[in-house]
């Protein structure tokens, strides 16, 4: 599988999926998950408001992951998941990995052989990037998805761009 990390806007990447770093209301909020459901349109909140009413009622547990439509976004699907806050008391590492690695199942389980990944929990969530970036790529360089030929990583300004290149040429 391709692994390819790029500056930009999730928002606007021709894939298969874009993953968003939801919230565990699933209902839309700040950051990546904001800007998603405002692009995507009401059919994303609409299929999210459905899941609440269904299976997940108390929310998406952290770590998890779960489909909806794109709406009007330009991918065919958007993975919820939702990313661990940090703490420096306790390690939330593998919760982080499980993000990618349950997205990437959910992904690949569509049919998808493209995705677009934020970078989970570097935002509101206080991860560091650094470290943020090496969850990431311990997970996506050794997954084994049947589907999934690509996966891209986006970065959100140009000082997350440049923490997630050096730190992926030291990987």
């Amino acid at each position: 599988m391709e692994i390819e990390l790029i500056e930009g806007d999730i928002t606007t990447q021709h894939v298969d999926v874009i993953v968003n770093a939801a919230n565990s209301s699933l209902l839309g909020g700040g950051g990546v998950d904001g800007a998603i459901h405002r692009k995507g349109g009401p059919d994303i909140l609409a299929e999210t408001r459905m899941l609440r009413a269904s299976k997940y009622g108390r929310g998406l547990p952290v770590g998890q992951a779960v489909a909806t439509t794109a709406g009007r976004l330009p991918a065919r699907w958007v993975v919820h998941t939702v990313g661990p806050v940090h703490s420096t008391g306790e390690d939330r590492s593998e919760l982080l990995r499980a993000c990618y690695e349950n997205s990437l199942r959910v992904a690949d389980e569509l049919g998808a052989t493209s995705v677009a990944f934020p970078l989970i929990s570097a935002g509101i969530y206080g991860w560091p990037v650094d470290d943020a970036v090496r969850q990431a790529l311990t997970v996506l360089r050794v997954a084994e998805p049947i589907n999934i030929q690509k996966t891209t990583l986006i970065l959100y300004g140009s000082d997350t761009a440049t923490t997630a290149r050096r730190v992926a040429a030291t990987l």
